[in-house]
This record gives C-alpha cells, sequence and structure tokens, in this order.
C-alpha cells in the first residue's frame, strides 16, 4: 500500500524541494519503490533541480487535462521516478489543482512511497496536497520566522483534515541544534524526526543537478537524510564507520588546500 508524504514549509527557502528530491532518492536506493511529484505548479523547481526542464509532458498538462499521469512520470538518480511541474505561465494559467485528488488515484497502485512537494506558504494550490497526503512533513530552518511560519502550516494542515507526522530541521548549525530542536517540538507540538546539519556539499551536488545522497553519500547531510529515509522505510540504518570518506571528498579538501598555497 502506498505512503503518501507531503512535504511543506510555511515560506520558500526552507530547502523543501532539495529535500523532498534526495529523501526520494534515498528511499528508492533502499529498493522502494518512490514517486516525487512537484505539486508547486506555479514556482516548480523540482524538475530544474534534476535537469528534466526541457521534458515534453510535465504536471501541468496532466491538471490541464491535456495527458495521462504515466506520460509525466520520468526516470530520476538512483532509480527514483519523478513527476515535474512545468516552468511555463501559460502551463500554470491552465492546469487545475484540484485534478490533483484524480492524478492521486492513477498513482496508488504504482508506488510504495509518493512525496509531494507542496507549495511554500498558505495559498489555494497549497491546500490540496495538505489535504491528500497520508501525513504532512514540516520543513524547517532554525529561525524563529520559519518556525512560526510552520506552525501556520500545521494549523492549516488540521483544519483541512490533514495530520502532521512530524518535522525537519533543514541547514541546522554546529550548535545547540538539540536545543532548537526541542524549542520546536514545544511550538510546533510535534516531534523533529530528523536534523539535517548545513552542508555545502548540498550546493556542490546541485550544481552538478545530481542528489547530494548519491554525489557525496558520506556528507554529513547525506547520511541524516538516509536516516530519516531508514526510518520512514521501516528498515535499520547502519551508520558509516568512522574516518570513512568517498572519492569527492578527498578531491575537494585537496583542491581547496591546493587553491589556498597558491594565494
Amino acid at each position: 500500500m502506498v505512503q503518501v508524504y507531503t512535504l511543506a514549509s510555511g515560506k520558500g527557502g526552507t530547502g523543501k524541494t532539495t529535500l523532498t528530491v534526495n529523501l526520494g532518492t534515498s528511499l528508492a536506493l533502499l529498493g522502494k519503490e518512490t514517486f516525487i511529484m512537484d505539486a508547486d505548479i506555479g514556482m516548480a523547481n523540482l524538475g530544474l533541480i534534476l535537469g528534466l526542464e526541457d521534458v515534453p509532458v510535465t504536471l501541468h498538462e496532466v491538471l490541464a487535462g491535456k495527458a495521462n499521469v504515466k506520460d509525466a512520470i520520468y526516470e530520476g538518480p538512483g532509480g527514483v521516478k519523478v513527476i515535474p511541474s512545468g516552468i511555463s505561465l501559460q502551463g500554470f494559467q491552465q492546469a487545475d489543482p484540484e485534478n490533483l485528488r484524480d492524478v492521486m488515484k492513477d498513482l496508488v497502485d504504482r508506488c510504495e512511497f509518493l512525496l509531494i512537494d507542496a507549495p511554500a506558504g498558505i495559498s489555494r494550490d497549497g491546500v490540496i496536497p495538505l489535504a491528500i497526503a497520508d501525513q504532512v512533513i514540516l520543513v524547517v530552518n532554525p529561525e524563529l520566522a520559519s518556525i512560526v511560519d510552520s506552525l501556520k502550516i500545521k494549523i492549516l494542515t488540521e483544519v483541512v483534515g490533514g495530520h502532521v507526522l512530524g518535522a525537519i530541521l533543514n541547514r541546522a548549525g554546529p550548535d545547540r541544534s538539540d536545543l532548537i530542536s526541542q524549542k520546536m517540538e514545544r511550538v510546533l507540538g510535534v516531534k523533529v524526526i530528523g536534523t539535517i546539519p548545513e552542508d555545502p556539499n548540498v550546493r556542490r551536488a546541485a550544481a552538478s543537478k545530481t542528489p547530494v545522497v548519491i554525489k557525496f553519500p558520506e556528507s554529513g547531510s547525506s547520511i541524516a537524510i538516509k536516516r530519516i529515509a531508514a526510518e520512514l522505510a521501516g528498515v535499520a540504518f547502519k551508520e558509516p564507520m568512522k574516518g570513512e570518506v568517498t572519492q569527492d571528498g578527498f578531491i575537494d579538501r585537496f583542491a581547496r588546500v591546493l587553491f589556498r598555497s597558491k594565494t
């Protein structure tokens, strides 16, 4: 039976879309049939992150009644299946978000996990992904404004009959992350199911349009994301051995040393 999670945030810039891509990829790498769908039909970025901005059929055409969802499914890294939204204004204007419910019916027999990247903030387009998911995951940054905005999303989710599984603290600094998590849990009234550290490898991976869990699998952010994926999938997570690094990590460090020696 498919498990549907909507990843939501109170504002843009929390790293929600990048997290959706990497969490979905991590589930696929665990052998789970996983789909990720960009329901942010107005400000779609999921396809851009994966180099799928020029595909012929997107969720826009499906929501406009011009295509079947099976024609908008693309193979992503690690075996994850991707349903991107388009980037054109015309496609956005023609897409009817109410048709998301019908899209869901077509997908339930195709996958084990469906992750929905919801629009940030409170809007008509954003309400439906909150209502149709089995559970909503809040993506929050360690800032008061982000926490307060996420509280609004939690309240909205409950108003429309949805359920919030918990929150993910994203881009956490090296200090006081445990204290911030405790404060988040008190303010939001939900459990923090994972903390992802600030990691420069996320940007490096994005530059190559590759999920960080594949490009830098032993980086701090990758380990944290894979731990969350394992918990969602109900499997044991194997901690990497201390001192274990990837070739990319070594090359990056060598390049930095070489650069410093020339300055």
